[in-house]
């Protein structure tokens, strides 16, 4: 029987703001045209973290998420060759670092709409959960903005660890910290190349859409059905 649940963050839990709002918070004064532009090339490059893969990945992308550095240098790379058509060389390194900084931001995420009911009904039940994430930073702060990080028992992240999935051993940490052995912990995500390494472990896995927020209202409510409480501990004598 399931008795923890690991998640995934992006495109599970949280959604990123659209690559439009995005590159809006630099205020730059484009015409319509200019504007739509840039957003597209940015959309094909996968330069905003937590947004679309890049049509064409570049040499070490698929490492991008094993240190702080790489995941800053990947992604602002990315966004410096897209900005470049429409702000010059003088402003590029200045703007692409702007915008990685508003990732890491809890302002460029949104919980989806189930998140939060999700979150307190395991633990109303005593269902452990982990948040295992592929990522460069940290992103408790956008559990605390959101009160949803008493809901959660485990924050496993691969900058943190130096691996990241689907590397069994990440969801073997996350497992460790649950208490619990992988046939009794569920994998939910949004992505089953990495969230689906779970299986290789042992554990089941679930799959959810990574739609926008506004489209997604009740992706997250079946995993309810598939996990109970942990058993409870009889005290001695």
């Amino acid at each position: 029987m399931i008795h923890g649940v690991m998640f995934d963050f992006s495109g599970t839990l949280f959604r990123i703001e659209s690559v439009a709002e995005w590159f809006d918070t630099l205020d730059l004064d484009l015409d319509p045209a200019e504007r739509a532009a840039c957003v597209q090339r940015l959309t094909v490059a996968g330069a905003q973290p937590g947004g679309p893969q890049p049509e064409q990945p570049p040499s070490g992308w698929d490492q991008r998420d094993t240190t702080s550095g790489r995941h800053r240098a990947a992604y602002t790379g990315q966004t410096r060759a897209a900005l470049l058509p429409t702000v010059g060389p003088e402003r590029v390194d200045a703007l692409a670092a702007r915008l990685y900084d508003r990732h890491l931001t809890p302002d460029a995420w949104r919980p989806y709409p189930d998140t939060e009911r999700v979150l307190k009904e395991f633990r109303r039940r005593g269902v452990p959960v982990a948040v295992v994430s592929n990522i460069g930073w940290d992103l408790r702060p956008v559990f605390v903005r959101n009160g949803l990080d008493t809901h959660v028992d485990a924050f496993v992240l691969s900058f943190e660890l130096g691996v990241q999935k689907p590397d069994p051993r990440i969801f073997r940490t996350a497992c460790d910290r649950l208490g619990l052995p992988p046939a009794e912990v569920l994998m939910v995500g949004d992505h089953r190349p990495d969230d689906g390494g779970a299986l290789a472990l042992g554990c089941s896995f679930h799959e959810v859409a990574p739609l926008p927020v506004a489209e997604r209202p009740d992706g997250l409510l079946p995993v309810l059905a598939l996990v109970v409480a942990p058993p409870k501990c009889e005290d001695a004598g």
